[in-house]
């Protein structure tokens, strides 16, 4: 027997290998392991069933503000719609006659004021919508129409500083010319600098350049409307080198046609 092969009494005075007392050791470790285990998923079972039902709750939340918000979505768009339809209905004397049904405003300030009422409740309504954002924009344009500048300017004021790029260099354009037609050049001009700079598709530079350059001239300041043309004239040009359409009224600011001539008498 080798000294590897030592014997060791049990309690019950059994004799065993050192090898042999390891493996029970072993044996005993997995069995307490395994009672710990057993007895670690008894405590948090219901933890653990909390935990599940929260989970299901929060998928099945997230299910239905999606439906909620599409249901809105949709109601809003209706409604923007509507509000739309109202803002581009014919304006018609009314000594006109007008065909039975067809509905008419006398006057553009009329219309704007009905359309107003129903921009403002699409945009207090769904604000978190893309309709009724944009109808936000809108009820500024309505009120700009109805010649109340101040609620417009508050309303468009609002969308310019909107996370949407789009919607906000809307608001800008219009803000600037609700400023352009109350005297205030240089919070105008400020604006369509601020758009000149930007990369928005609702507002293109070029078309924000366009409006600062008439601005300029409008104001005498030839110029700087001219180094404005210019600078659209060489820049504003497709992959191929073709003007674009910018650079085409660019140039025809920069060489006006002379006026047609009188006819002569006869």
């Amino acid at each position: 027997m080798g000294p590897g092969n030592l014997f060791v009494a049990l309690k019950d005075g059994t004799f065993v290998d050192n090898a042999t007392k390891r493996q029970l050791k072993k044996q005993d470790q997995f069995v307490a392991l395994t009672n710990s285990s057993v007895h670690w998923a008894d405590e948090h079972r219901q933890t653990a069933i909390i935990a599940g039902i929260i989970a299901v709750v929060v998928v099945l939340i997230a299910v239905g503000s999606y439906t909620l918000y599409q249901s809105r979505s949709a109601s809003a768009a209706t409604e923007f719609g509507a509000a739309m339809e109202t803002y581009q209905t014919a304006l018609v004397n009314p000594s006109q006659p007008v065909p039975p049904g067809m509905k008419t405003f006398p006057t553009a300030k009329d219309r704007a004021a009905a359309a107003n009422t129903q921009f403002q409740q699409v945009a207090n309504h769904y604000s978190l919508t893309q309709s009724g954002k944009l109808a936000e924009y809108f009820v500024g344009l309505t009120f700009a129409d109805e010649g109340q500048n101040g609620p417009a300017e508050e309303a468009l004021q609002k969308v310019s500083t909107s996370w949407d790029a789009g919607l906000a260099a809307l608001g800008k354009d219009a803000l600037a010319e609700l400023y352009q037609q109350a005297g205030q050049d240089s919070r105008a001009i400020d604006l369509y600098n601020q758009l000149t700079r930007g990369k928005a598709s609702t507002v293109p530079a070029a078309l924000a350049q366009l409006q600062l350059a008439e601005l300029y001239q409008s104001e005498g300041k030839t110029d700087q409307a001219r180094q404005i043309y210019a600078e659209l004239k060489d820049k504003d040009k497709d992959a191929r080198g073709k003007p674009g359409a910018a650079a085409e009224i660019a140039t025809q600011k920069l060489n006006p046609a002379p006026p047609a001539a009188a006819p002569e008498a006869q």
